[in-house]
């Protein structure tokens, strides 16, 4: 007889159900373990061994042979202890086989019997749900993995918990979601003293998604603006919370199975390397682009970075998902950020101060933003410089408005743009302005004549790309949005080409 115990397998934030197969014939007496496994899951044999001694159960002295199908698909992680012990304990008869059909586990298994915590419980209850299953996994992850809410699922300490459950024993107690996770304390952008310019971008990028970078002297309140960007922009809808935390579970970034509202922020150091940054390295794990999935991902140094890594931005940019390719399978993760970009001016930072300016000044500008290569450079809907601020309004209170106020305003523009794609364009899944197709975006973003001419006046001045016209389209639909107005207008236009005009370094 074959036992037959359910798990699944991680591609990206996709799972894919795995049968573990457990075999127990006469013969010589081993255990092996066969399906492309990786170490974590080949040394699983003694964990079970030594687990089923903690509970008293003896192991046969026969050849006991747990194949993990399909078994061209590589299987990676630790959670594939528990299935791999309900498997042998079906085939041992101490478990009912039929009370496997219907159920997935994924758990790691300690010495003592005690059941591991492990990653990627929610994206698992999803795989179990859209297969009809309930979940069985530990007990420190149920809380995350009900949040899917369609199927059981079973939270449990130990393995004898497990068995006494599937035995009808003492069945187990459904799992209840965790709760919501509360935003850190986030700053308020009326903190920020002078900077009007800045904060308008901030305000425009937020609204519609808009790439911005920001170029300015040290101490000028570059990061102080980015770090303030979360408190306007608006909550994770359900969709969105899911889907974002499917990734970070994978990740181990949920706390205590809370499901966060609010919108992922990361800000990595210029010496990340590309795996980290875009994903890979061991197991294809998801890099920071793909954290920021719905969020922010802050960019400080920004020439500091590798050029690499910069360049393989890219087409995550333009395509909203980034493909992790390796010899045997290419893995997918979602990444629709909003980039935000920080730079000096030169590499001593003080360009426009002549008293503190270095010697290669102003060629070593050139050099320096020049490590950005133009296609990147051209995917920048909103570029500002960020002079300092005078000691003046330094010693001035704050004027500003809260962050509360833009952040309703911000919330009242991203209405109306699902409103509109929601009309006329239900299945194409756009949320946000800077999403919206060339073909799309001639019907809502069609300016008056005054704009016509000044946009074609604009393409000819600064040679700008298709590309490069479309981001002006998209950036002045979302100017048009904030002031609540139905039609592009040549204003809207004016001030959208105006954070287009090249750095005298950038180009």
């Amino acid at each position: 007889m074959v036992a037959i115990a359910y798990t699944v397998a991680f591609e990206g934030v996709e799972g894919r159900l795995v049968e573990a197969q457990c075999s127990v014939a006469a013969g010589l007496p081993a255990f092996a373990i066969v399906g492309l496994p990786d170490k974590a899951v080949s040394e699983a044999r003694e964990r079970v061994r030594s687990a089923f001694g903690a509970l008293s159960i003896a192991m046969p002295s026969k050849k006991i042979t747990v194949n993990l199908s399909p078994a061209d698909l590589p299987k990676e992680g630790s959670h594939f202890d528990l299935p791999i012990a309900l498997s042998v304990l079906a085939a041992l008869d101490m478990l009912p086989a039929e009370s496997l059909a219907s159920v997935v586990s994924l758990g790691e298994l300690a010495l003592d019997g005690r059941v591991a915590p492990v990653l990627g419980a929610l994206p698992a209850a999803m795989t179990a749900a859209e297969d009809g299953r309930s979940l069985i996994c530990p007990a420190s992850c149920g809380a995350e993995a009900a949040w899917v809410g369609a199927v059981p699922v079973f939270a449990a300490n130990h393995l004898r918990q497990i068995i006494d459950h599937l035995s009808e024993r003492t069945p187990l107690q459904p799992a209840r979601p965790g709760q919501i996770s509360p935003p850190d304390a986030t700053n308020n952008l009326r903190d920020v003293k002078g900077q009007e310019r800045a904060k308008r971008a901030i305000e425009i990028a937020a609204a519609g998604r808009h790439h911005l970078l920001m170029i300015g002297p040290p101490g000028a309140g570059k990061s102080m603006l980015a770090a303030r960007l979360p408190s306007v922009l608006p909550p994770l809808t359900p969709a969105e919370a899911l889907e974002t935390s499917m990734i970070h579970s994978l990740a181990g970034l949920l706390k205590e199975g809370g499901i966060p509202r609010h919108r992922p922020y990361r800000d990595p150091h210029h010496t990340a390397s590309t795996a980290a940054i875009v994903g890979g390295g061991r197991g294809a794990k998801p890099g920071e682009i793909s954290l920021a999935h719905h969020g922010v991902l802050f960019l400080d140094e920004f020439p500091e970075f590798s050029r690499q890594v910069l360049d393989t931005l890219r087409q995550p940019i333009e395509t909203g998902e980034v493909v992790v390719a390796r010899a045997n399978a290419h893995i997918r993760y979602p990444c629709r950020f909003l980039l935000i970009a920080a730079a000096n001016p030169c590499r001593c930072g003080h360009l426009a101060d002549p008293e503190r300016a270095c010697a290669r000044a102003p060629s070593c500008a050139g050099d320096y933003l020049g490590k950005t290569s133009g296609p990147l450079m051209d995917r920048f809907d909103l570029r500002i410089e960020v002079p300092n601020v005078g000691l003046e309004e330094l010693d001035m209170p704050a004027t500003g408005e809260d962050s509360a106020d833009i952040a309703a305003r911000i919330l009242s523009a991203r209405s109306r743009q699902a409103s509109r794609f929601e009309q006329l364009a239900p299945s194409a899944g756009l949320l946000c302005n800077a999403d919206t197709p060339p073909q799309l975006l001639e019907q809502i973003a069609k300016p008056d004549q005054d704009g016509r001419d000044l946009i074609h006046s604009a393409a000819r001045k600064l040679g700008l790309t298709a590309r490069g016209y479309h981001r002006i389209l998209r950036t002045a639909r979302t100017i048009a949005d904030l002031a609540d107005s139905e039609n592009v207008r040549s204003n809207h236009i004016a001030e959208a080409i105006s954070y287009r005009i090249p750095f005298i370094a950038g180009g």
